[in-house]
């Protein structure tokens, strides 16, 4: 049987969105009131890391072993990938020995090579194009603090980065309209705007994209491997800091979400990060959840 992958959030149908997202809640739930539950036993995770991570290793890890399964952290240092080894090798042989790979590297095309030549699931843990299982764990916490995001206006607020991407793939799937704003020359990538034109407005302005939002979310003004051009970007982005002022053109109930780490006094000010309309903290707590159910849905359809 040809394995399903998770390399973006197309690979998935709406109505497959919907019972993983329900399912994701009623894991949380079951967690939280102590049931053991152990579908993964004997199973086994790969992961492969290119670049740092903390919630999206912890979680993955996590989610395998409280449900009986093991997971292996592989990084650069550790394979054969680091000595060049050619990816589609290194894919034919791991997805020879486990069930599921995740895969954190930096070309889109790198991840959907491995996938290409995988015996079993593969999941995107982030690439520089897109990030779908922090989408997961976003439209879980919005569902849990205000019911369904359909119809909603989410703002989307900083650079056009891999987050922004995946909110626009979200905004497809979960019919919700974005608005994003960016700076002239940070806009998120033409061709994935053009193909969902339908859902989202895309400007330079913050407070137009902000008002009457019922979410509003932002990420790091410089992602991983672009540290060097911190100091160009937080002139440029300065004016998409997201504080109080912006997030009360928002509607009142507007919840604020960040996908972490996040530089208090840049894309976020303290205020905001902190106070009553952020839900960071149950939105990282939810990668756990969301990614439990993920792997349950497809290590479900390898049986």
């Amino acid at each position: 049987m040809t394995p399903r992958h998770f390399l973006t959030l197309m690979d998935l149908s709406k109505d497959e969105f919907k019972t993983l997202i329900a399912r994701a809640i009623e894991l949380k739930s079951m967690q939280h009131s102590g049931v053991r539950y152990e579908p993964f036993k004997n199973k086994v995770l790969a992961m492969i890391f290119e670049k740092s991570s903390t919630r999206t290793r912890v979680s993955f890890e996590a989610a395998m072993v409280q449900c009986g399964g093991s997971a292996m952290f592989l990084s650069p240092r550790d394979t054969q990938l680091g000595r060049g080894e050619p990816i589609e090798d290194t894919a034919r042989v791991l997805s020879s020995m486990v069930d599921c790979v995740i895969v954190r590297t930096y070309a889109h095309e790198e991840l959907e090579r491995f996938a290409k030549y995988s015996k079993v699931p593969v999941i995107n843990a982030l690439t520089d194009m897109y990030h779908p299982c922090q989408l997961l764990a976003d439209i879980q916490t919005y569902i849990e603090y205000r019911g369904s995001i359909q119809g909603k206006k989410v703002a989307w607020v900083g650079d056009g980065n891999n987050m922004c991407h995946s909110y626009m793939r979200a905004a497809l799937q979960f019919d919700f309209e974005l608005a994003v704003a960016s700076p002239v020359g940070y806009q998120p990538n033409t061709d994935l705007v053009n193909q969902c034109r339908d859902s989202i407005n895309l400007s330079t302005d913050p407070i137009q994209a902000v008002t009457d939002a019922d979410l509003v979310s932002t990420d790091v003004w410089a992602s991983m491997g672009q540290e060097e051009e911190h100091s160009k970007r937080a002139q440029i982005f300065a004016p998409y800091q997201v504080n109080s002022r912006l997030m009360s053109f928002a509607k009142s109930d507007a919840l604020f979400m960040h996908c972490l780490p996040a530089h208090r006094g840049e894309e976020v000010s303290a205020e905001v990060i902190d106070g009553p309309q952020s839900v960071v903290w149950a939105q990282a707590e939810n990668r756990l959840h969301s990614q439990k159910a993920l792997l349950e849905f497809l290590l479900g359809n390898e049986e």
